[in-house]
């Protein structure tokens, strides 16, 4: 299994660490100390030595951080985590902050008086964020200061860095070679007269070079830094031990392998000036250069949107692995409508699935852990079943069931929520809700220029009608045998990046009532150039108009559906998809899997 389920939260020990870390504050004369749930790298996922929030705190959420004083120790999370941090955290120790809600800034104006000293360490948190906050804190006399990780100083059995294999990713699946598109962000530095741009995010150095790594669980890239010059040269900065089975890939071609700790020694022999981008790079870069009287130039990773933007080669081979995906699914759910309620868990579910992904004989792990919440676990939207908190499904549950595989051709994620028997019509009227959503981003056409931030509410408004709604983006980007959760591009009220054909976004409305239930409904689409309409405004024509190509081919249970509550285009759709499951899905099946999926996708 890739999956386990042990209980990683240790809430016990969150009063004895924080105790030491408040002495580590007193000997190094600091009043706060911010502890990011980031790496040097700014990965969402983290090595088992870098998990230094889950350490320090219990929670082990992919997304917050926490601010500690003297006095009080606050945990910062979205609406994704509200619960798990109330059941990860010692409450006699640490308080739970809705953030973005509550900003740092305010929080620690008040937690912090006139003249206090903001420890932080400059390797985990990036420029922007420390410009961000000292701007934010003018005028407050709080004053954010670097220093050397304090958490480090007390993890007494801290795990070493990881220094898995780094594989050659093929050029025909990535649709360029590495000397391709060093040659096309080469030519991107010049325009801009850049002499360098510093890598430190790894599925950028991943996706430059066509390697993949094995340092982090579920997302296959390694860690490393890179700096890439303006004559396409690459200077690979890794533990020598990732390159044992790869010893020419990294070192010819204009590619040059060091070991990482000499990287910040070739900091300071750079040429004026060196493009880093203020999102991702770390203060300590920043610093360094300056220090060596280096320009930065802040602009966006050089290699962000072109990865963003799928080759056709990229797209095809994703197909592909949807397909597959898609008919391991089929062959699960198959076994699962076949268990009388009351015999199987949640683990027991997590487990079959990634047998039936494993059955394929393509799986190189899972995208991420497999989410199968049932009844009030299904209401937090990132659960992850333990053995400690696993159910039995029960007569009446929903099952939230969220996860994806890893394959060398493609990174998928899917969601569908399951019904055990039958389920409440309450249930049903907002998984119907959820459903209109998703099939109207799914059928959406729009202008070119359009950001996530522009369309994110139209899967939100059948919810609004009924006044609910959703703590967490309708849609984050995919990687193609990359991180499932890749930037720029989201579906999200905080998305300014306007959306490109080649990208891939999910499309995951729905809704969560805490203690009771949850639902989610998730297709991965692509961004494809949309054709002209009959009878369109020529103006319109021309400028031309965007649309999604859905990659999933799953079932939507029509048991949870509402009928009268959906228009006929509505209805439309969901058969089209159905009939579209059916033809794409049936060759790949069993006989069995085969008659579910029939029945399954029949109309309505």
């Amino acid at each position: 299994m890739f999956q386990d389920f042990t209980d990683k939260a240790s809430p016990e020990q969150g009063p004895p660490r924080l105790k030491l870390l408040r002495d580590a504050m007193q000997a190094g004369q600091l009043d706060g100390w911010l502890v990011p749930r980031a790496d040097v790298h700014q990965g969402e996922y983290v090595a088992p030595g870098d998990e230094r929030l889950a350490w320090l705190t219990g929670f082990t959420g992919s997304a917050g951080f926490a601010a500690v004083t003297h006095t009080q120790a606050g945990v910062f999370v979205d609406g994704r985590y509200r619960t798990q941090v109330r059941v990860q955290t010692d409450p006699n120790a640490y308080q739970p902050i809705d953030w973005p809600e509550v900003k740092l800034a305010d929080w620690l104006r008040k937690a912090l008086p006139v003249g206090c000293k903001l420890g932080f360490d400059p390797w985990l948190h990036t420029q922007k964020e420390i410009t961000d906050l000292k701007a934010a804190l003018e005028g407050s006399g709080v004053t954010p200061v670097p220093h050397a990780n304090l958490i480090d100083g007390i993890w007494a059995d801290r795990p070493a860095p990881p220094t898995g294999a780094i594989t050659a990713y093929p050029d025909a699946l990535a649709g360029k070679t590495g000397a391709e598109k060093r040659a096309e962000l080469a030519e991107t530095l010049r325009e801009a007269g850049h002499r360098a741009a510093i890598l430190t995010l790894p599925d950028s150095i991943a996706w430059l070079l066509n390697i993949r790594g094995a340092d982090i669980p579920r997302n296959p890239v390694p860690h490393a830094f890179a700096i890439l010059h303006d004559d396409a040269r690459v200077e690979l900065y890794v533990h020598p031990a990732k390159l044992a089975s790869l010893p020419d890939h990294c070192t010819t071609d204009g590619v040059t392998a060091h070991q990482t700790d000499s990287f910040s020694a070739a900091l300071t022999l750079l040429l004026n000036p060196v493009r880093v981008d203020p999102a991702s790079i770390p203060v300590a870069i920043v610093t360094a250069l300056e220090e060596a009287d280096i320009t930065p130039a802040f602009a966006a990773d050089p290699c962000i949107l072109p990865k963003a933007c799928k080759t056709e080669a990229e797209i095809a081979a994703t197909r592909e692995a949807h397909l597959r995906d898609g008919a391991a699914l089929c062959e699960f759910l198959t076994w699962f409508d076949a268990q009388p309620p009351g015999t199987i868990t949640e683990i027991d579910v997590v487990t079959r699935l990634e047998e039936a992904r494993r059955a394929t004989g393509k799986l190189l792990d899972i995208s991420f852990d497999t989410i199968a919440g049932s009844g009030p676990n299904g209401a937090l939207a990132h659960y992850r079943v333990s053995e400690t908190s696993n159910r039995t499904l029960s007569a009446g549950d929903l099952l939230v069931l969220d996860g994806g595989g890893q394959y060398l051709d493609g990174t998928t994620d899917i969601t569908r929520t399951l019904p055990v028997v039958e389920v409440g019509e309450d249930e049903r009227a907002a998984f119907t809700r959820v459903l209109q959503g998703m099939i109207a981003i799914s059928r959406l056409r729009f202008p070119k220029g359009l950001a996530g931030r522009d369309i994110d509410s139209i899967a939100r408004y059948p919810l609004w009608l009924a006044d609910q709604d959703y703590a967490h983006g309708t849609g984050h980007g995919v990687g193609v045998y990359l991180c499932v959760h890749e930037g720029p591009q989201r579906i999200s009220r905080a998305s300014d990046v306007a959306l490109k054909p080649g990208m891939i976004v999910s499309n995951e409305p729905g809704y969560y009532r805490e203690g009771h239930f949850g639902i989610r409904i998730e297709n991965l689409v692509v961004v494809q150039s949309a054709p002209p309409l009959p009878g369109s405004d020529p103006a319109d024509s021309a400028e031309g108009r965007l649309a999604f190509e859905t990659l999933n081919f799953v079932p939507i249970d029509r048991r949870l559906i509402q009928r009268a509550m959906l228009a006929q285009p509505e209805v439309d759709w969901l058969n089209a998809y159905h009939a579209e499951c059916r033809t794409k899905i049936t060759p790949r099946l069993s006989p069995s899997a085969a008659d579910w999926l029939a029945q399954a996708t029949a109309q309505i």
